[in-house]
């Protein structure tokens, strides 16, 4: 693996992190809530009274705001390396992975690491060693 030192932006993805950080801090503290995307499209996806105006309103957001950006500048230019049904029996194995895990990233590896929660930091060791095995089987092993 090699760096593009000129593509190279600690200062910005520190930024990021920070916001990040702190948007999951502040939500937990005024909400009392894990702001994991998981269990908020979840609530969604089997509605309870009163409960689906601020996870509507977070989903709005996490599109929403990409679409803001665009508004100011040019979007990053992407490129993946997988095709379409490799990318969807991958967010099938995650969202399944997510289930049976109680949470995903953002509420075991932001908000539960953070609350030192045990479960969480065994969850995101599972979630960053099963990336690992994942990215070496298929690119090293298999050459996809």
């Amino acid at each position: 693996m090699a760096i593009d030192w000129n593509a190279f932006t600690p200062w910005s993805a520190l930024a990021g992190g920070a916001l990040i950080g702190i948007a999951a801090g502040m939500f937990a503290l005024l909400n009392g809530r894990i702001a994991g995307i998981s269990g908020v499209v979840g609530g969604l996806l089997r509605p309870a009274r009163g409960d689906v105006a601020w996870r509507a309103a977070f989903v709005i957001g996490l599109v929403g705001a990409p679409m803001a950006y665009a508004l100011f500048a040019a979007w990053p230019a992407l490129q993946v390396d997988a095709s379409y049904p490799a990318l969807g029996v991958a967010g099938l194995l995650v969202g399944i992975g997510t289930r049976y895990g109680s949470g995903c990233t953002s509420g075991h590896g932001v908000c539960g690491i953070s609350r030192l929660s045990s479960r969480s930091l065994v969850a995101t060791a599972v979630f960053m060693a099963a990336g690992f095995a994942t990215v070496f089987v298929l690119r090293h092993l298999l050459a996809v």
